[in-house]
C-alpha cells in the first residue's frame, strides 16, 4: 500500500508557498543562494537545483516567463534555455561524471509535472546501476550527497 505522505511530502507540503503561488516565480525574488537553489541566472532562463532530486546534481532550466509550455516561449527564450541545458550537461560531466543524462520537460500535470503552470526542464545524470526508478516504484527517495554541496559544488564548476 502506498503511503499518501512520506515524510519528504510533508516536509514540502508544510514548506510550501501558498497553493496559487508558483515556486520558480518565488525563487526569483530571493537572493541566489544555497537556500533557494538558483545556480545560475541568464537573460530570459535560470538554472535552479531540484529540491527533490531523482539524483545528486538534478537541476532544471526554467524560464523567467511563466508559461504552461515552451511553445508559448518566444524564440530567444527557447534558445537561451537550448544553451542552458548545454550548459548543464558539460558542468554536471565535470562534476559527477555520469555515464548518461535524462532531459526533458514534463508538460502538463497529467504528464507528471509537479508544477504544470511553469514550463521547466529537467537535468537528470544517471549511471549503471543508479536509483532509475525508486521514486516511482518505491516511493522512495535516495540521495547521496547534501543539497548544499551539490549547490557549492554545481557553482565552482559552472562553465
Amino acid at each position: 500500500m502506498k503511503r499518501l505522505f512520506t515524510p519528504w511530502r510533508m516536509k514540502y507540503i508544510q514548506n510550501n508557498s501558498p497553493s496559487n503561488a508558483c515556486v520558480f516565480c518565488a525563487a526569483l525574488e530571493q537572493q541566489d543562494c544555497p537556500d533557494n537553489l538558483i545556480l545560475y541566472r541568464g537573460e530570459l532562463a535560470f538554472v535552479i537545483l531540484n529540491r527533490f532530486p531523482y539524483a545528486s546534481g538534478h537541476l532544471m532550466v526554467v524560464p523567467y516567463t511563466h508559461k504552461p509550455d515552451f511553445e508559448k516561449l518566444d524564440p530567444a527564450t527557447r534558445s537561451e534555455i537550448m544553451e542552458l541545458l548545454t550548459r548543464a550537461v558539460r558542468t554536471l560531466d565535470q562534476v559527477y561524471h555520469p555515464a548518461g543524462y535524462n532531459v526533458g520537460a514534463n508538460i502538463g500535470a497529467v504528464a507528471g509535472a509537479g508544477v504544470a503552470a511553469h514550463v521547466h526542464f529537467h537535468v537528470v545524470p544517471r549511471w549503471a546501476g543508479d536509483t532509475n526508478f525508486m521514486t516511482t516504484v518505491g516511493d522512495t527517495r535516495v540521495l547521496p550527497e547534501d543539497l548544499g554541496v551539490s549547490y557549492r559544488r554545481i557553482q565552482e564548476n559552472w562553465k
